[in-house]
């Protein structure tokens, strides 16, 4: 059973589209809420460098239609929440990625992050609003919140989870639908059960241990202490739990140097991703019009040099000296990678599509006795509600059969067998498909910060100009 909402992401006033899409992604790829990085998944990007992916996008969509964002919508989020106690976080996050596929018909890339800080497990699938051939925009459309909750209902019924029978309008979650009645989280459970052992005064750090075992929880000492209660699945890592709860802190408070109510906050940074060797130069004097100061000014003057030497270098290692072949070179990576990208969406969707028949397979025959009673009862209104979840199974498997326009229904084996052997044919694919994007991004960065340079933008803006005066 979930709750499902589709939010537009907004570009916010005063700050560029990289920024609030490097807020929004960095939120939901949160590690202290996604088990360490564990559950998170994609399409079609990279999470590591989901920002970079959608920007370039961005700039591929301006090139190719000529046309100017119209609105401030940057990306879209649809956050799918689950009632507590039903499902497990690996399932959570597996329909998630079911969920932002069907919706997006795979035209769009995305990300899915599982959350469990809260006693509702919920997702947050981010897709781009430009779709992978940089072509068009998705369009928020009426009743588009009402075909989520649809794919999410008939997404769950297959994997044997409630449904809400009766849906109320509303923006809330599960978090929010229970209340003050909703239970505590593993990990406010531990942070209750740490607060209880510190106010018994243990003398040292293998007392609190000890008092921690007698309250029921099993800990897993390494180079991060974790805990784990009788009712969690998984360890709870000390860390995670915010200020005041890790392993120096504690033993701070035992030993008497910090009172438990003043603890200070962790200054343990999160690791950031291995920066490109070339990045976009900064737009210096945009930034200023945005309000940046003198301080903005000269770290960006000396960040777009060592850019620019970064660049130069680059170019030289890869003999793409004269501006011809750089243009030359852009062209072709663009066009490879585009081949191999259009060949994984061809295998991917062709994936999808067996999966699906293959579920409405087995549904249909999981349903057919009850679809046979329901026929003999002449359709009675009380034997549907009584086995809405079949029926609604059964019709969705009829219709996927209809939609084939084929006599004879193809066997489990032989789907399988087409299924491995599309398998076979992506990993070949994408073998290919991440270094081909990384010389792309690179050489695209390269010529976007030499174009910057020769003031080629500029030209490009001035002629956008006058064809929309005309």
């Amino acid at each position: 059973m979930a709750t499902t909402r589709l939010i537009s992401m907004h570009q916010n006033k005063g700050k560029s589209i990289a920024d609030c899409l490097a807020d929004r992604t960095d939120y939901a790829k949160n590690p202290d809420k996604t088990n360490d990085g564990e559950l998170l998944s994609s399409y079609q990007c990279d999470p590591r460098t989901v920002q970079a992916e959608f920007m370039l996008s961005k700039r591929q969509y301006d090139d190719i239609t000529g046309r100017k964002q119209a609105s401030n919508v940057i990306a879209y989020q649809i956050r799918q929440a689950f009632k507590p106690g039903e499902i497990s976080p690996e399932l959570a996050n597996k329909i998630g990625y079911e969920l932002g596929m069907s919706f997006t018909k795979g035209n769009h890339a995305f990300i899915v992050t599982t959350h469990v800080d809260k006693a509702h497990i919920h997702n947050h699938i981010i897709f781009n609003s430009t779709t992978l051939d940089c072509k068009k925009k998705f369009r928020d459309f009426l009743g588009s919140g009402r075909a989520i909750a649809k794919i999410s209902d008939r997404i769950c019924l297959e994997n044997n989870l409630s449904i809400i029978e009766k849906p109320k309008r509303s923006k809330g979650h599960y978090g929010k639908w229970l209340g003050d009645n909703k239970p505590l989280s593993h990990s406010d459970k531990l942070r209750q059960t740490i607060d209880e052992v510190l106010a018994q005064k243990p003398k040292t750090f293998d007392k609190f241990l000890q008092l921690m075992k007698s309250a029921g929880y099993e800990i897993k000492v390494g180079k991060y202490y974790a805990f784990k209660g009788a009712e969690q699945k998984k360890f709870i890592r000390l860390r995670s739990l915010g200020e005041g709860y890790s392993g120096d802190e504690i033993k701070a408070i035992i030993e008497g140097k910090v009172p438990q109510r003043e603890v200070k906050k962790s200054t343990a940074k999160q690791p950031k991703w291995k920066e490109k060797s070339v990045n976009l130069l900064v737009d210096i004097q945009a930034k200023l019009q945005q309000g940046k100061g003198k301080g903005y000014e000269q770290w960006a003057k000396i960040f777009n040099l060592k850019q620019m030497a970064q660049t130069v270098n680059f170019l030289q290692e890869h003999k793409l000296l004269a501006y011809s072949d750089l243009e030359q070179k852009a062209k072709k990576c663009t066009a490879t990678f585009d081949d191999i990208n259009a060949q994984i969406k061809t295998d991917e969707k062709r994936i999808a599509e067996i999966q699906s028949l293959k579920k409405h397979i087995f549904n249909y025959a999981k349903t057919k006795d009850v679809y046979a009673q329901y026929r003999k009862a002449r359709y009675s209104k009380k034997f549907y509600e009584e086995h809405r979840a079949e029926l609604t199974l059964h019709k969705a498997a009829k219709a996927a059969f209809d939609a084939l326009n084929t006599k004879k229904l193809p066997t489990i084996k032989s789907l399988q067998a087409e299924c491995d052997a599309l398998y076979s044919e992506k990993n070949k694919a994408y073998s290919k498909y991440h270094s081909a994007k990384k010389e792309m991004q690179d050489i695209l960065t390269a010529k976007a910060n030499i174009d910057h340079l020769l003031g080629l933008e500029q030209v490009q803006k001035a002629k956008e100009k006058s064809q929309d005066q005309r």
